[in-house]
This record gives structure tokens, C-alpha cells and sequence, in this order.
């Protein structure tokens, strides 16, 4: 399978308690952080649910 790269751009400071859970659980802590993670429907769906905070390069 693919892979997607995930990066934190924006702090989840002020985000809704839902947007906060899922970016903890694509594994990202700080801004600047980078996690690699296989491109499946629900890795597609978190990112999705975070779009506002994360960016996404595909390799």
C-alpha cells in the first residue's frame, strides 16, 4: 500500500474536543511534527475530520 505523509501546520489550541482526539491519534503532538501512515479509508477519514490543522503529502 501507499503511503501519506501528515505534518501539523496549525495548533489545535482552540479546536473542538472531537478535531483534538483525532490528531492525537494520527500521532501528532507539536507543530512541525511529521508521522507516516498507510493510506487506507480510515487514516483518509481522520485527516478528513482534521483538515484545518494537518497537511498531506502523498508519496
Amino acid at each position: 500500500m501507499a503511503n501519506v505523509k501528515i505534518t501539523l501546520v496549525k495548533s489545535v489550541n482552540k479546536a473542538r474536543d472531537a478535531e483534538k482526539a483525532t490528531v492525537r491519534a494520527l500521532g501528532l503532538k507539536k507543530i512541525g511534527q511529521t508521522v507516516e501512515k498507510t493510506d487506507n479509508e480510515a487514516t483518509r477519514g481522520m485527516i478528513r475530520k482534521a483538515v484545518n490543522y494537518v497537511a498531506v503529502e502523498e508519496n
